[in-house]
Formats: structure tokens, C-alpha cells, sequence
């Protein structure tokens, strides 16, 4: 019996700020789970870094924290791609020709370009413009399927789509158009601690949980948690910044636990203090192993050394593969 050939996942994350605990829930879990049950490829998006953060003094201790947080998060280097962008040498030769199917007025729109535009006028460069194309050429350079990205990525997303469209058309079919995977689940988008959206890799530093925070600064941080004088009637509906201090204990905590804060909750009976020490408790718990594995995983620079060449040497096999195919499709095959 002839085995069903498995659809590719490609996923990234830029090694720039310190992971959080939304990265963790909102992505490196799932990857956990990813790279048992396909083949994956998983990108530190070093290039990419570049294009908002052109001085690399901290680049290359950046790349190490980050990856060694991906390995003390459960990613296995045997099971998966494990790599840096950069070591993929291919890439640029895709983003190139990806790049001339892209249209200027197309990029121009998009909302995180805008954004970018906005943050930084200082340095509106052109890598900052085709960052999409980029990131199209990262995923297709596999020619994954399934990717794992966020509702901030999804209009990237559906532009990789459009523009392996556009390939396919003109030169024949040579990528899968690629969409957005998370195991047919809803993504866990994990809210900063003051209420005020989501956590950050940079910004809001204070009201985000870090997967590098020592303990004492975990417990600081929950207990500036945004409350009030809670409920004054039974049952009532709990205001956005209460509802995301259960959210985030849903997380962490145990069930018997939060049963029991909800029941105080509808009761009228709840003491946030209360609350916020249990909650600080269960996140140093959580992230305690985590950050005490990463650190020791960083400190050992030749395991690390081993981990990025045994994942580019993955990932170059594959997109090798891709632009030998890209190449005859498109006709740059002289002889």
C-alpha cells in the first residue's frame, strides 16, 4: 500500500526582543506538536530582522537566546528543520524572481508596511516594502502547504498565495498555495497583563511575560496586573482586563484552581491579591524550567553551532530541490 505523501509545514520567528509567553501559546506549542506529526521546517528569521533592526550588535546573541528558547520549548533538531534564514543561500535567488511577480501598488497596501511606515519614516527601505515577497519566497522555497501564522499575518499569507498563483500560471505548476494551520483550532492570542492588547516582544515590556523573566520579576509583574474592586453583583460579566487575568490563568493554572477563582468571581467573593499570588505562583512554575533550560542550552555555543548546521543542511536540501524545479520551469536552463 503506497503512503500518502505528507503536506509540509514552514513556519518563523524573528529573532529580535525575547520571546514571550505569547509566542509560546500562540506559536512554539503548536510547533511542539507540528514536528511529530509532519515534516517542518522552522526559520529564525534572521533577513527579515533587518529590515527594522539594521544594527546587528546584538544579532548573533539574539539568534543563539531564541533558538535556545525554540529547543528548551520541545523542538527536537532530529525531528525538524531547525535553522537561520541566512544559511539558506537559495532564498535570495527565490525572492528575486518572487519578486518580479509582485506588484509595488499591492505591497504598498498592506497594513503592516503602513504600520512600519508610521513607526519608522526615518527608514522606509525597500526590504521593509517586499518583506511579504520575502516571506513568500520562505515558504514556498519548501513548497510548504500548511503554515502556522497569526491573524496578523494573514494578509502575508494571502499574498504568498497570490503570487504562487501568479507563478503557476505563467510557468506551470510548481507550488501548493499555501494556508494558514493551527490544527483547526483557534490561536491563543495571550493579552499583555495591563488589558491593552496583546504581549510584545518590544513594546509594553512591563505588561509582558517573558520567557527570560527570573522570578521575582514574574511575580512583579502579575501583581501589577490591571484589576478593580470586583463584582458587586452575582454572576456578573467580567470586564476585558478581569477576563484576560482568568485567561491567562486558564493557562498556567490548574482547573480545580480556576473553578475555584470563577465560583468566587460569580459569588462576589473574589480577592484579586488573592488571585494575582496564585497566578504568579503558577506562571513561575510554568516558565521557571523553561528559562533555567534555555540558559543553559545558550551557554553551550557548540551544541548550538551543531543545531544551525544540521538544520541548514535540511533546509538547503529542500530548497535546492525547489530551485532546480523553479529553474526549468521558469527557462534558466541554458545547458
Amino acid at each position: 500500500m503506497q503512503s500518502v505523501k505528507k503536506e509540509i509545514v514552514m513556519g518563523g520567528i524573528r529573532p529580535t526582543g525575547f520571546l514571550h509567553l505569547g509566542n509560546y501559546f500562540g506559536a512554539l506549542r503548536n510547533f511542539v506538536r507540528m514536528q511529530n506529526e509532519y515534516p517542518c521546517f522552522f526559520m529564525l528569521a534572521d533577513l527579515h530582522s533587518l529590515t527594522t533592526h539594521p544594527d546587528t550588535k546584538e544579532l548573533k546573541n539574539n539568534v543563539h537566546r531564541v533558538l535556545a528558547e525554540h529547543l528548551a520549548c520541545g523542538l527536537d533538531p532530529d525531528k525538524s528543520a531547525l535553522y537561520c534564514q541566512s544559511h539558506v543561500y537559495e532564498t535570495s535567488e527565490l525572492y528575486l524572481l518572487l519578486g518580479m511577480m509582485s506588484m509595488v501598488g499591492e505591497l504598498e497596501k498592506t497594513p503592516t508596511f503602513k504600520d512600519k511606515v508610521r513607526l519608522q519614516p526615518q527608514n522606509v527601505n525597500a526590504g521593509l516594502l517586499t518583506y511579504p515577497v520575502l516571506q513568500a519566497a520562505d515558504i514556498l522555497l519548501h513548497r510548504a502547504h500548511l503554515v502556522p501564522v497569526g491573524k496578523d499575518q494573514e494578509q502575508h499569507l494571502e499574498m504568498a498565495r497570490n503570487i504562487a498563483g501568479r507563478f503557476n500560471h505563467r510557468y506551470g505548476e510548481v507550488f501548493p498555495e499555501p494556508v494558514a494551520f493551527n490544527f483547526g483550532s483557534e490561536l491563543v492570542k495571550v493579552p499583555s497583563l495591563d488589558g491593552a492588547g496583546k504581549m510584545s516582544k518590544s513594546e509594553n515590556q512591563y505588561a509582558t511575560l517573558y520567557l527570560s523573566d527570573p522570578d521575582d520579576l514574574i511575580r512583579k509583574k502579575v501583581m501589577k496586573a490591571t484589576t478593580d474592586s470586583g463584582p458587586k453583583e452575582p454572576n456578573s460579566p467580567k470586564p476585558d482586563y478581569i477576563e484576560n487575568l482568568f485567561l491567562l490563568m486558564k493557562l498556567v493554572s490548574a482547573p480545580d484552581v480556576v473553578q475555584k477563582f470563577e465560583e468566587n468571581y460569580n459569588a462576589c467573593t473574589i480577592r484579586y491579591g488573592d488571585m494575582k499570588k496564585q497566578l504568579a505562583e503558577d506562571m513561575v512554575q510554568f516558565i521557571a524550567p523553561i528559562r533555567d533550560k534555555a540558559e543553559a542550552i545558550q551557554q553551550d555555543t557548540g551544541y548550538l553551532k551543531k543545531v544551525m548546521i544540521q538544520g541548514a543542511e535540511k533546509a538547503r536540501a529542500s530548497a535546492q530541490a525547489t530551485m532546480k524545479v523553479v529553474r526549468e520551469a521558469v527557462g534558466l536552463n541554458y545547458y
